[in-house]
Protein backbone atom coordinates (compact mmCIF):
# COMPACT_ATOMS: atom_id res chain seq x y z
CA UNK A 1 0.00 0.00 0.00
CA UNK A 2 1.60 3.43 -1.10
CA UNK A 3 2.28 5.82 1.62
CA UNK A 4 0.02 8.90 2.70
CA UNK A 5 0.24 12.18 4.06
CA UNK A 6 -1.89 13.82 6.78
CA UNK A 7 -2.51 17.45 6.83
CA UNK A 8 -3.42 19.41 10.08
CA UNK A 9 -4.94 23.36 9.32
CA UNK A 10 -5.29 24.86 12.74
CA UNK A 11 -7.69 28.24 12.75
CA UNK A 12 -8.92 29.74 15.68
CA UNK A 13 -12.16 28.05 16.11
CA UNK A 14 -11.49 24.46 14.44
CA UNK A 15 -8.92 22.74 13.87
CA UNK A 16 -8.96 20.33 10.62
CA UNK A 17 -7.65 17.14 9.35
CA UNK A 18 -7.08 15.37 6.33
CA UNK A 19 -5.44 11.90 5.31
CA UNK A 20 -4.01 11.93 1.80
CA UNK A 21 -2.93 10.41 -0.91
CA UNK A 22 1.05 11.00 -1.83
CA UNK A 23 -0.51 12.76 -5.04
CA UNK A 24 -2.75 15.27 -3.24
CA UNK A 25 -6.16 13.39 -2.64
CA UNK A 26 -7.92 14.08 0.13
CA UNK A 27 -9.30 10.50 1.50
CA UNK A 28 -10.31 11.02 4.67
CA UNK A 29 -11.51 14.00 6.47
CA UNK A 30 -12.55 15.50 10.03
CA UNK A 31 -12.21 18.79 12.34
CA UNK A 32 -12.26 19.25 15.99
CA UNK A 33 -13.30 22.53 17.97
CA UNK A 34 -10.15 24.93 18.91
CA UNK A 35 -9.85 25.01 22.82
CA UNK A 36 -8.08 28.30 23.02
CA UNK A 37 -8.63 28.48 26.56
CA UNK A 38 -6.04 28.61 29.17
CA UNK A 39 -3.27 30.36 27.03
CA UNK A 40 -4.31 27.66 24.42
CA UNK A 41 -2.76 24.91 26.39
CA UNK A 42 -5.52 22.23 25.12
CA UNK A 43 -4.47 22.61 21.03
CA UNK A 44 -1.85 20.15 20.96
CA UNK A 45 -2.97 17.43 23.34
CA UNK A 46 -6.22 17.79 21.59
CA UNK A 47 -4.80 17.52 18.36
CA UNK A 48 -2.54 14.43 19.25
CA UNK A 49 -5.36 12.60 21.00
CA UNK A 50 -7.68 13.02 17.62
CA UNK A 51 -5.38 11.76 15.36
CA UNK A 52 -4.60 8.54 17.91
CA UNK A 53 -8.43 8.09 18.15
CA UNK A 54 -8.77 8.36 14.20
CA UNK A 55 -5.58 6.18 12.78
CA UNK A 56 -7.03 3.69 15.23
CA UNK A 57 -10.33 3.80 13.93
CA UNK A 58 -9.25 3.27 10.25
CA UNK A 59 -6.73 0.54 11.42
CA UNK A 60 -3.36 2.77 10.14
CA UNK A 61 -0.35 3.06 12.34
CA UNK A 62 3.10 5.62 11.48
CA UNK A 63 4.36 3.25 8.92
CA UNK A 64 1.49 4.18 6.96
CA UNK A 65 2.87 7.54 6.74
CA UNK A 66 4.99 9.92 5.31
CA UNK A 67 4.55 12.71 7.19
CA UNK A 68 2.15 15.14 8.78
CA UNK A 69 2.23 18.90 7.70
CA UNK A 70 0.77 21.80 9.75
CA UNK A 71 -0.71 25.19 8.46
CA UNK A 72 -0.48 26.99 11.75
CA UNK A 73 -1.35 31.36 12.44
CA UNK A 74 1.17 33.45 14.18
CA UNK A 75 4.89 33.70 13.50
CA UNK A 76 5.86 30.23 12.54
CA UNK A 77 9.77 28.85 13.03
CA UNK A 78 9.89 25.85 10.19
CA UNK A 79 13.29 24.61 11.97
CA UNK A 80 12.33 24.32 15.64
CA UNK A 81 8.98 23.62 14.80
CA UNK A 82 7.73 26.23 16.92
CA UNK A 83 4.87 29.08 16.98
CA UNK A 84 5.04 32.13 18.20
CA UNK A 85 2.50 35.28 18.80
CA UNK A 86 -0.77 33.01 17.34
CA UNK A 87 -3.12 35.52 19.23
CA UNK A 88 -6.20 34.13 17.76
CA UNK A 89 -5.27 30.84 19.53
CA UNK A 90 -4.04 32.55 22.85
CA UNK A 91 -0.40 31.53 21.88
CA UNK A 92 1.17 34.85 23.23
CA UNK A 93 4.44 33.19 23.96
CA UNK A 94 6.41 30.49 21.72
CA UNK A 95 4.92 27.08 21.78
CA UNK A 96 6.13 23.36 21.17
CA UNK A 97 3.83 21.90 18.65
CA UNK A 98 6.47 19.56 16.37
CA UNK A 99 8.89 17.76 19.14
CA UNK A 100 5.71 16.97 20.77
CA UNK A 101 3.40 15.74 17.99
CA UNK A 102 6.26 13.30 16.16
CA UNK A 103 6.95 11.97 19.96
CA UNK A 104 3.90 11.02 20.46
CA UNK A 105 2.85 10.10 17.05
CA UNK A 106 6.46 9.02 15.43
CA UNK A 107 5.49 10.33 12.25
CA UNK A 108 7.68 13.24 10.99
CA UNK A 109 6.33 16.50 10.97
CA UNK A 110 6.53 19.96 9.63
CA UNK A 111 5.03 23.22 10.11
CA UNK A 112 4.26 26.48 8.11
CA UNK A 113 2.33 29.63 8.20
CA UNK A 114 -1.65 29.05 7.47
CA UNK A 115 -1.25 31.44 4.31
CA UNK A 116 1.44 29.62 3.09
CA UNK A 117 0.27 26.64 3.40
CA UNK A 118 -3.10 27.59 1.42
CA UNK A 119 -1.22 28.97 -1.48
CA UNK A 120 0.88 25.58 -1.26
CA UNK A 121 -2.78 23.59 -1.64
CA UNK A 122 -3.67 25.87 -4.41
CA UNK A 123 -1.02 26.00 -6.29
CA UNK A 124 -0.52 21.84 -6.11
CA UNK A 125 -3.75 20.58 -6.76
CA UNK A 126 -6.02 23.65 -7.17
CA UNK A 127 -6.12 26.48 -9.72
CA UNK A 128 -2.26 26.91 -9.52
CA UNK A 129 -2.21 23.61 -11.51
CA UNK A 130 1.03 22.71 -9.52
CA UNK A 131 3.07 24.97 -11.72
CA UNK A 132 5.94 26.49 -10.12
CA UNK A 133 5.42 30.46 -10.01
CA UNK A 134 1.92 30.80 -8.23
CA UNK A 135 0.55 33.84 -6.09
CA UNK A 136 -2.10 32.92 -3.91
CA UNK A 137 -4.35 35.69 -2.38
CA UNK A 138 -6.91 35.31 0.60
CA UNK A 139 -10.07 37.98 0.89
CA UNK A 140 -10.97 37.03 4.42
CA UNK A 141 -11.07 38.97 7.31
CA UNK A 142 -7.80 39.87 6.70
CA UNK A 143 -5.87 39.80 3.52
CA UNK A 144 -2.89 36.96 3.61
CA UNK A 145 -1.46 35.22 0.92
CA UNK A 146 1.65 33.04 -0.48
CA UNK A 147 4.20 33.32 -3.44
CA UNK A 148 6.00 30.21 -4.78
CA UNK A 149 8.42 31.01 -6.92
CA UNK A 150 10.18 28.53 -9.35
CA UNK A 151 8.60 25.57 -6.89
CA UNK A 152 9.91 27.21 -3.83
CA UNK A 153 7.51 29.15 -1.40
CA UNK A 154 9.26 32.71 -0.67
CA UNK A 155 9.73 33.26 3.28
CA UNK A 156 12.15 36.04 3.17
CA UNK A 157 14.72 36.53 5.54
CA UNK A 158 12.31 37.17 9.39
CA UNK A 159 9.60 34.86 7.21
CA UNK A 160 7.25 38.08 6.09
CA UNK A 161 7.62 37.18 2.67
CA UNK A 162 4.31 37.12 0.94
CA UNK A 163 2.62 39.67 3.03
CA UNK A 164 0.32 40.58 0.12
CA UNK A 165 -2.28 42.35 2.68
CA UNK A 166 0.52 45.03 3.34
CA UNK A 167 0.70 46.32 0.21
CA UNK A 168 0.24 49.96 -0.01
CA UNK A 169 -2.57 50.89 -2.09
CA UNK A 170 -3.15 54.21 -0.66
CA UNK A 171 -0.82 55.71 0.47
CA UNK A 172 -1.23 59.53 1.62
CA UNK A 173 -4.93 58.99 2.80
CA UNK A 174 -5.32 55.26 3.38
CA UNK A 175 -6.92 53.76 6.77
CA UNK A 176 -4.85 52.86 9.40
CA UNK A 177 -3.95 49.33 9.47
CA UNK A 178 -3.48 46.88 12.59
CA UNK A 179 0.34 46.90 10.87
CA UNK A 180 1.08 50.52 11.85
CA UNK A 181 1.23 51.64 8.42
CA UNK A 182 -1.70 53.39 6.53
CA UNK A 183 -3.24 52.53 2.79
CA UNK A 184 -2.38 48.30 3.20
CA UNK A 185 -4.47 46.59 0.91
CA UNK A 186 -5.89 44.67 3.90
CA UNK A 187 -7.74 48.14 4.93
CA UNK A 188 -10.10 47.90 1.91
CA UNK A 189 -10.31 44.46 0.43
CA UNK A 190 -10.82 42.40 3.47
CA UNK A 191 -14.52 41.64 4.61
CA UNK A 192 -14.32 44.02 6.99
CA UNK A 193 -12.22 46.59 4.62
CA UNK A 194 -15.05 46.36 2.42
CA UNK A 195 -17.43 47.28 4.55
CA UNK A 196 -14.97 49.96 6.18
CA UNK A 197 -14.79 51.23 2.53
CA UNK A 198 -18.48 51.41 1.92
CA UNK A 199 -19.35 53.42 4.96
CA UNK A 200 -16.13 56.48 3.61
CA UNK A 201 -18.01 56.52 0.24
CA UNK A 202 -21.17 56.87 1.67
CA UNK A 203 -20.65 59.67 2.97
CA UNK A 204 -19.98 61.40 -0.62
CA UNK A 205 -23.19 59.33 -2.32
CA UNK A 206 -26.07 61.30 -3.35
CA UNK A 207 -28.22 58.84 -5.32
CA UNK A 208 -30.23 56.07 -4.11
CA UNK A 209 -29.20 52.64 -2.85
CA UNK A 210 -30.29 50.43 0.16
CA UNK A 211 -26.74 50.12 0.85
CA UNK A 212 -26.24 53.38 1.62
CA UNK A 213 -29.10 53.24 3.29
CA UNK A 214 -28.47 50.69 5.48
CA UNK A 215 -25.02 51.96 6.19
CA UNK A 216 -26.54 55.71 7.12
CA UNK A 217 -29.37 53.99 9.18
CA UNK A 218 -26.32 52.41 11.02
CA UNK A 219 -27.54 48.70 10.34
CA UNK A 220 -25.33 45.99 10.14
CA UNK A 221 -24.09 45.86 6.68
CA UNK A 222 -21.23 42.66 5.19
CA UNK A 223 -19.64 42.58 2.39
CA UNK A 224 -21.49 39.83 0.73
CA UNK A 225 -24.65 41.82 1.49
CA UNK A 226 -21.91 44.71 -0.77
CA UNK A 227 -21.59 42.20 -3.56
CA UNK A 228 -25.23 40.81 -3.90
CA UNK A 229 -26.01 44.24 -4.11
CA UNK A 230 -24.02 45.11 -6.78
CA UNK A 231 -24.94 42.33 -8.20
CA UNK A 232 -28.37 42.90 -8.48
CA UNK A 233 -27.83 46.71 -10.05
CA UNK A 234 -27.01 48.89 -6.60
CA UNK A 235 -24.91 51.57 -8.34
CA UNK A 236 -23.52 52.49 -4.69
CA UNK A 237 -22.81 48.92 -4.12
CA UNK A 238 -21.01 48.57 -8.02
CA UNK A 239 -18.89 51.98 -6.72
CA UNK A 240 -17.68 50.16 -4.04
CA UNK A 241 -16.86 46.40 -5.90
CA UNK A 242 -15.30 48.87 -8.58
CA UNK A 243 -13.21 50.22 -6.00
CA UNK A 244 -12.05 47.40 -4.24
CA UNK A 245 -11.05 45.75 -7.57
CA UNK A 246 -9.36 48.51 -8.69
CA UNK A 247 -7.10 48.00 -5.08
CA UNK A 248 -6.63 44.48 -6.00
CA UNK A 249 -6.17 44.84 -9.63
CA UNK A 250 -3.36 47.68 -8.76
CA UNK A 251 -1.72 45.15 -5.82
CA UNK A 252 -1.82 41.93 -8.10
CA UNK A 253 -0.11 43.95 -10.77
CA UNK A 254 2.69 45.01 -8.63
CA UNK A 255 3.48 41.44 -7.87
CA UNK A 256 3.08 40.05 -10.91
CA UNK A 257 5.35 42.79 -12.59
CA UNK A 258 8.47 41.75 -9.99
CA UNK A 259 7.43 37.92 -10.31
CA UNK A 260 5.34 37.27 -13.53
CA UNK A 261 3.80 33.98 -12.37
CA UNK A 262 1.58 32.00 -14.47
CA UNK A 263 -1.51 32.76 -12.24
CA UNK A 264 -2.37 35.10 -9.54
CA UNK A 265 -5.00 32.84 -7.40
CA UNK A 266 -7.64 34.65 -5.44
CA UNK A 267 -9.28 32.72 -2.61
CA UNK A 268 -11.00 33.29 0.65
CA UNK A 269 -14.11 34.33 2.08
CA UNK A 270 -14.72 37.86 -0.08
CA UNK A 271 -13.67 35.12 -3.44
CA UNK A 272 -17.34 33.54 -2.88
CA UNK A 273 -18.56 36.78 -5.32
CA UNK A 274 -16.87 34.91 -8.04
CA UNK A 275 -16.49 35.57 -11.42
CA UNK A 276 -18.15 39.14 -10.99
CA UNK A 277 -15.21 40.27 -8.45
CA UNK A 278 -12.66 37.94 -10.89
CA UNK A 279 -13.51 39.48 -14.08
CA UNK A 280 -13.18 43.21 -12.39
CA UNK A 281 -9.62 42.69 -11.00
CA UNK A 282 -8.54 41.71 -14.15
CA UNK A 283 -9.12 44.48 -15.95
CA UNK A 284 -7.22 46.96 -13.75
CA UNK A 285 -4.71 44.30 -13.20
CA UNK A 286 -4.48 44.55 -17.36
CA UNK A 287 -4.40 48.25 -16.99
CA UNK A 288 -1.72 48.25 -14.30
CA UNK A 289 0.43 45.45 -15.71
CA UNK A 290 3.51 45.33 -17.54
CA UNK A 291 2.78 44.31 -20.89
CA UNK A 292 4.54 40.89 -21.51
CA UNK A 293 2.93 40.04 -17.56
CA UNK A 294 -0.56 41.08 -18.74
CA UNK A 295 -0.24 38.80 -21.89
CA UNK A 296 0.95 36.00 -19.77
CA UNK A 297 -0.12 35.95 -16.45
CA UNK A 298 -3.61 34.87 -15.83
CA UNK A 299 -6.05 36.16 -13.08
CA UNK A 300 -7.97 33.09 -11.60
CA UNK A 301 -10.20 32.17 -8.55
CA UNK A 302 -9.10 29.81 -6.31
CA UNK A 303 -10.58 26.13 -6.21
CA UNK A 304 -10.12 24.31 -3.32
CA UNK A 305 -11.96 26.18 -0.43
CA UNK A 306 -11.96 25.17 2.80
CA UNK A 307 -9.68 22.03 1.57
CA UNK A 308 -7.21 24.43 0.66
CA UNK A 309 -5.31 24.24 4.14
CA UNK A 310 -5.49 20.56 4.45
CA UNK A 311 -3.85 19.74 1.33
CA UNK A 312 -1.53 22.58 1.33
CA UNK A 313 -0.22 21.06 4.80
CA UNK A 314 -0.05 17.50 3.92
CA UNK A 315 1.95 19.06 1.31
CA UNK A 316 4.93 20.19 3.85
CA UNK A 317 5.32 16.33 4.50
CA UNK A 318 6.48 15.64 1.55
CA UNK A 319 9.43 18.49 1.85
CA UNK A 320 10.43 16.74 5.38
CA UNK A 321 14.25 15.52 5.13
CA UNK A 322 14.08 11.71 6.66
Amino acid sequence: MSKKLLGIDLGGTTVKFGILTAEGNVQEKWAIETNTLEDGRHIVPNIIESLKHRLAMYGLTADDFIGIGMGSPGAVDRKNKTVTGAFNLNWADTQEVGSVIEKELGIPFAIDNDANVAALGERWVGAGANNPDVVFVTLGTGVGGGVIADGNLIHGVAGAGGEIGHIIVEPETGFECTCGNNGCLETVASATGVVRLARHMAEEYEGDSAIKAAVDNGEQVTSKDIFMAAAEGDKFADSIVDKVSEYLGLATANISNILNPDSVVIGGGVSAAGEFLRSRVESYFVRYAFPQVRRTTKVKLAELGNDAGIIGAASLALTIQK
